[in-house]
């Protein structure tokens, strides 16, 4: 309850008892009661009408403006005071962060119509009370204003930009349209814009049908290319896996060939010296002769020489160069065999190479 209300209360409880008073003495006769008691109520009745009124109390998130015989030359911030009301008027505005939610229509770059709704959040400057008061009057003329000057701002932005950009950048295009009517929003309206949100834009039923089936055909394609690189891959990986069992296949068929040509060549190798080992123990001559060949592998060539002897030990002899001969097959060529007065067998000095 304010102070000027209490007064009001207490002014007109006391006025009464003198005016009752003043009835009782002049009913008793009383004419000297009456006249003091007549004028107390007189006095205080004047109070009633006078003071009470002329307290005034400004709330928490008002500001009022003094008009002295109508003319607006004090601010009051949050407080109580007196000021004699016939000759003080108060005018209040709400000087919190007002909400202003403002829906319009616009279009884009490309002529596609679009209904945009928006919420506008300005304070009042409290310190341009004054102004405010000479020039808008209320706060209402003043948010119309506002109200414009955002439309304008908002309209004139998103014109720059085609509709399909604009859905595709509608996060980053809100901001731009706050910087925009923050600064057409001069100092001059006495408001400060606190934010400014896009919270919806509405493009027709038949351009949202087109974006709709151009996002599907667009993820078609994608889903499409998706399958095809997918199907490439496993592909190469299918081929990549046959190349390499073919590989190890072929490698082992490599490996288990040249180990039966190892095979042959021991043999060989073995069936050569063993019928050297024969000639010697049979007391043939044996001579040997280091020789290269032309990819410069060294071996050893063994001339047994027949001279006297007989035919069957020349025929044992001979038996074993055969047979070396047919272990030979590795390479495909029989080695050099000279039969006659001598042989000759020619030895690799390495039977690896």
């Amino acid at each position: 309850m304010s102070i000027g209300t209490i007064l009001g209360i207490l002014f007109f409880v006391v006025a009464a008892i003198c005016v009752f008073v003043a009835i009782t003495s002049i009913a008793k006769k009383k004419s000297s009661g009456a006249k003091i008691s007549a004028i107390i109520s007189a006095v205080f009745i004047i109070l009633l009408v006078i003071i009470p009124q002329s307290f005034h109390t400004v709330e928490s998130g008002q500001v009022a403006v003094v008009k002295h015989l109508g003319e607006a030359n004090n601010i009051r911030n949050a407080g109580t005071y007196f000021d004699f009301w016939i000759t003080e008027q108060y005018v209040y505005y709400d000087a919190t962060v007002q909400n202003m939610e403002v829906a319009t229509q616009a279009y884009s770059k490309d002529a596609q119509t679009m209904n945009i709704a928006m919420t506008v959040q300005y304070q009042i400057d409290s310190d341009k009370a004054i102004k405010i008061a000479n020039q808008y009057g209320s706060i209402e003329t003043l948010a119309n204003r506002i109200e414009s000057i955002a439309t304008e701002k908002a309209k004139a932005t998103l014109s720059s930009y085609s509709a399909m950009n604009i859905i595709e950048t509608r996060s980053s295009i809100s901001p731009l349209v706050e910087e925009t009517i923050k600064t057409a929003v001069t100092e001059e309206y006495c408001v400060n814009i606190v934010a400014v949100v896009l919270t919806n834009i509405d493009f027709s039923d038949a351009f949202e049908k087109t974006v709709e089936d151009k996002m599907i055909a667009e993820q078609e394609k994608l889903k499409a290319e998706y399958e095809k690189q997918t199907a490439i891959v496993n592909a190469e990986k299918e081929l990549e896996v046959a190349k390499l069992q073919a590989q190890a296949k072929l490698e082992k068929a490599k490996a288990d060939a040249e180990a039966e040509i190892e095979v042959a060549r021991a043999e060989a190798e073995a069936i050569r010296l063993k019928s050297i080992e024969v000639a010697r123990a049979l007391g043939f001559n044996i001579t040997e002769t280091k020789v290269t060949d032309e990819e410069g592998v060294e071996s050893i060539s063994y001339n047994i020489d027949f001279t006297g002897k007989s035919t069957e030990e020349i025929n044992v002899i001979t038996e074993y160069l055969k047979y070396e001969a047919y272990l030979a097959k590795w390479n495909g060529e029989l080695p050099s065999v000279v039969t006659g007065d001598s042989a000759t067998v020619m030895i690799p000095t390495n039977p690896a190479n």
